[in-house]
Parts: C-alpha cells; sequence; structure tokens
C-alpha cells in the first residue's frame, strides 16, 4: 500500500502538498475531536451543567459544517492561504478565553463558536479542494487518504495530550496548550499554497457562470442529495461518539484513561482505514466503498451492545470504528468531484460537511439529553445503530461512473 502510495504522489509537488494539508488537518481535528475529554471536568468545576455543555458542543458541531461551504466558497474564489490563516488564529483564540468564559453562554461563544468556526475553516473542505486544484488527476485519491490520515493522527496524538495536560495542569492549562498548538500549524500554509493551480474552469464559462451552473446543478441533483444524507448519518454517528464516550465510559465504572485511549486508537486506526479508502477509490466505486464502511459501523454497536463492558472491549470497539471514523472523507469528496467537477470542489465538499456537521449536532446534543433524562446512552446507540444501517442503504442508488482501471 505504501509503495503504491508513494507512486501516486510522486508528481512534482504532490507530496510536499499533501502532507502540508495533513500537517494542518492534524492540528485542527486534533484539537476539536479532544473537547469531549473536557465535558466532565468543565462540568465538575462549574455550575453549568451537562445539558448546557453539550448544547455548546453540539452548536460547535453545527457551526464546525456551517464554517465550511463559506470557507470553501472563499477559498475557491480568493485562495486558501488568507483563509487558513484566520481560521487557525480564530481556533487560537477561542481556545484561549474559554478558561475565562465559564457559563453556558461563554462556552457557546469560545467553544461552539470561535473554536468550531476556526477549526472548521482548517477543516478538509478548504485543505481537500486546495490539494486537488494543485496535484495531478491519479494522485488526488491517494492524498484524499493521506490528508485524512493526518486528521487521524491528530486524533491519535491530541487525546492522550490533552488527557495528560488536564490531569496535570488542570482543564484550563490544557485548553491554553492547545491555543499555543493551534499556532503551530501556520506556517505549513506556505508549503501548501506554494504549487501552482491546475486550471480548472470548464471551457466558454467565466468563473461567475460556471460557479452558478454547478451550484444550481448540485441543488437538484438527486445523487448529491443521497450522499448528503448518507453523510448526515455519519455526522450522528462521530459526534455522538466523541462527545459522549468518555461519559459511556464513566458510567461503566472504567477509568476517564480507558476513554482518551479509545479515542487515541479510534485516530491510529483511521490513520490505516484513511490510507486504504484513498487507495480504493482509486480501484472502485465510491458509493459501494460508503455502504461497506456504514454497513460494518452498524454491525460493530450491535456487538459493542451484546458484549461486557470491559476495557478491552472498548479497545476492540474502537479499533473496528476507527478504520472507518472519517474514512468516508475520500469517497466521499471523490463522488462530489466526479459529479460536478474540481473547480468549486471546496464549496460543494463544504456543503457535504455542513449536512454532515447538523447530523453531528444532534448526536452531541440528543447525547446529553438522553444522559439528563434517563441517566444512560442506551436510546441513542440503538438509534446510531439504526442510522448507521440507513446510511449504508442510500448510498447504493447513487449513479457514479466506474472507475476507469
Amino acid at each position: 500500500m505504501f509503495k503504491s502510495l508513494r507512486q501516486s504522489l510522486s508528481a512534482p509537488h504532490a507530496m510536499t502538498v499533501t502532507l502540508a494539508a495533513a500537517g494542518i488537518l492534524m492540528v485542527t481535528m486534533g484539537t476539536r475531536q479532544s473537547l469531549g475529554l473536557f465535558v466532565s471536568p468543565i462540568n465538575s468545576a462549574s455550575e453549568i451543567g451537562i445539558v448546557a455543555i453539550s448544547l455548546a458542543l453540539a452548536i460547535g458541531q453545527f457551526t464546525w459544517g456551517l464554517a465550511q461551504p463559506f470557507a470553501g466558497l472563499l477559498s475557491d474564489r480568493y485562495g486558501p492561504g488568507k483563509v487558513l490563516v484566520f481560521g487557525l488564529l480564530l481556533l487560537a483564540l477561542g481556545s484561549a478565553l474559554a478558561p475565562f468564559m465559564l457559563s453556558g453562554f461563554g462556552l457557546i461563544v469560545s467553544l461552539g463558536l470561535f473554536v468550531a468556526i476556526g477549526s472548521g475553516i482548517g477543516g478538509f473542505s478548504v485543505l481537500i479542494g486546495a490539494t486537488a486544484q494543485r496535484i495531478p488527476a491519479e494522485a488526488r485519491g491517494p492524498a484524499s487518504g493521506v490528508i485524512n490520515a493526518g486528521g487521524s493522527l491528530g486524533q491519535f496524538i491530541g487525546a492522550p495530550i490533552f488527557q495528560g495536560l488536564i490531569q496535570t495542569i488542570g482543564w484550563a492549562g490544557s485548553l491554553w496548550g492547545m491555543a499555543i498548538i493551534s499556532l503551530s500549524a501556520l506556517p505549513l500554509i506556505n508549503r501548501l499554497t506554494g504549487a501552482k493551480t491546475i486550471h480548472t474552469h470548464p471551457q466558454n464559462l467565466s468563473p461567475a457562470d460556471s460557479f452558478g451552473k454547478t451550484i444550481c446543478g448540485a441543488a437538484g441533483n438527486p445523487n448529491y442529495f443521497l450522499l448528503n444524507l448518507g453523510f448526515f448519518t455519519c455526522g450522528f454517528h462521530i459526534a455522538f461518539l466523541v462527545t459522549h464516550l468518555p461519559g459511556e465510559v464513566s458510567l461503566c465504572g472504567l477509568p476517564a484513561s480507558v476513554a482518551s485511549g479509545a479515542l487515541a486508537i479510534i485516530g491510529l486506526s483511521n490513520i490505516f482505514g484513511s490510507l486504504y479508502a484513498g487507495q480504493c477509490v482509486a480501484r472502485y466505486r465510491s458509493k459501494y466503498i460508503l455502504a461497506a464502511m456504514y454497513g460494518s459501523r452498524a454491525l460493530l454497536i450491535l456487538g459493542y451492545l451484546l458484549l461486557p463492558k470491559t476495557e478491552l472491549t472498548y479497545y476492540i470497539f474502537a479499533a473496528g470504528l476507527g478504520f472507518t471514523w472519517l474514512a468516508t472523507v475520500p469517497p466521499t469528496a471523490a463522488i462530489v468531484g466526479k459529479l460536478f467537477g474540481l473547480r468549486y470542489l471546496a464549496t460543494l465538499f463544504g456543503i457535504s460537511m455542513l449536512s454532515h456537521q447538523v447530523g453531528a449536532f444532534f448526536g452531541a446534543y440528543l447525547g446529553g439529553i438522553a444522559l439528563a433524562e434517563f441517566g444512560n446512552l442506551d436510546a441513542m446507540w440503538y438509534a446510531d445503530m439504526a442510522l448507521a444501517g440507513f446510511a449504508a442503504l442510500v448510498n447504493l442508488p447513487i449513479r457514479e461512473a466506474q472507475v476507469k482501471s
């Protein structure tokens, strides 16, 4: 797999651009995917309450997605450099301010808006779109897998780092550390934007005309609708787990280190899953890849519900889920590119990410309500399993061109 990957990214600038994008995503995803670790410490240190904290993080899930189509639009129109600088600065600002804003509204502003929007601007839509416009067609599938793996590596590294900081210098100090880490990605932006873009305007159309026709065509395209519907359930699943897995572990009487360890395993497993997904995109129809991924999640949740809740169960569950965790991104982006081309990939994939994060809002917020009302997450697990099966089915009717051999 790695030999094939090196061959795919052997074109001039392809490896540099791809690794720079992966490094930026490693930072932005490593921070936002670790926020669930702060729920219990903030709840213990304040009178905000679990529902209000969950609401702040749920709003963050939504605004992270909402930021992506707008960030993608600005990147497509004016270039990704300044857009990414603004995003990283906003992410750092929100992390630094959070310890001083100990109220429900304060957490919504700092974590739900600043951190979420900043990390969304430095998220998949801008990074994958900018990379795809700077490398040859044969490298785009594998490159999206590498970029995605960068985000997973961030989760693998970030979860134990932030958990360790929480235990040693407190949750406030850990958030200040998050701000410093966010700024460390700024030098990578020049590496990403230094390569020239490949001409992607359709012939005989101005950029403005091309944009309008592409967006209007996407709005009425049933394949795009089905793709985003499946991606909605993916967001529900991921946000529910990343926000409430630490709480589930605690309910089972296990230490917090099990939760951070499970999140780290998810990230590690998804590194390999993302690289494998990027290779599969070049060989198979992406709709079948997505159907297999979503179907596997339903089976894994079923297994989790039937097994005793031990440390080993959580680690096995995390490894299985992690393989497809964010590996849905390369095949989803590939379908968007096949349907509408590359020129406005950042914008259109940003809209897909918005759909993903609408589902994420419900996954994070409803999990908090379930904990407050029932004292457990049983109903959420069954809903998550049903939605995963539904996502597998809705991808199958998508009319996607065959992969050229």
